[in-house]
C-alpha cells in the first residue's frame, strides 16, 4: 500500500464508488448530505457559472453532446416501427452522428425512395407503418382517393 497523497485519494475514491454502488444506506446518507449542502448554499452554481463563463459554455457544449449520444444509444437497437433490413429499397443514413447508430433502423429523418415499385412489396405488407402508405404508379402522380 502506497502512502503517497495521490494513492490515498485514489483509494478513497474507489472505496466511495464501490460503497455507493453496493450499500443503499451509505448511498442515501450521501444523497441526504448533498441535498443539505444545496439547501444551505442556494445559488452557488449560478454564481459559479457567472464567475466562470468560459467553463460554463464548455460544459453546455459537452452536455449537448452527452444528450445527443444518450438519444442515439436509445435508438441504437430500436426496430419497433419498421424492419428496414427486409425492405426491398436501399436505405442510406447521412450525417455526422451516423457512426453512433450501430444497429439503428428507426430514426427521425426524411426518406427518399429512389427505386419505384410496380406493386407493394410483400415483405412490407403486415410489417410496419409503411404498409398503409400508397404506392405511386410509374408516372409518380398520386391516384385519386376512393
Amino acid at each position: 500500500m502506497c502512502a503517497a497523497a495521490e494513492c490515498q485519494q485514489r483509494r478513497r475514491r474507489e472505496y466511495h464508488r464501490r460503497k455507493v454502488a453496493t450499500d443503499s444506506v451509505y448511498r442515501q446518507v450521501c444523497n441526504d448530505s448533498s441535498q443539505k449542502w444545496r439547501a444551505e448554499n442556494p445559488g452557488y452554481w449560478k454564481r459559479h457559472r457567472d464567475a466562470h463563463p468560459d467553463q460554463a459554455a464548455r460544459n453546455r457544449t459537452l452536455q449537448r453532446t452527452r444528450d445527443q449520444k444518450r438519444r442515439l444509444r436509445h435508438l441504437a437497437n430500436n426496430n419497433l416501427a419498421l424492419d428496414l433490413k427486409s425492405c426491398a429499397a436501399g436505405i442510406w443514413l447521412f450525417g455526422p452522428a451516423v457512426g453512433d447508430l450501430a444497429n439503428n433502423n428507426l430514426a427521425t429523418t426524411q426518406v427518399f425512395i429512389v427505386e419505384g415499385f410496380s406493386q407493394r412489396p410483400r415483405n412490407l405488407a403486415n410489417n410496419n407503418a409503411l404498409a398503409s402508405a400508397p404506392v405511386l404508379p410509374e408516372n409518380g402522380i398520386s391516384p385519386q382517393p376512393c
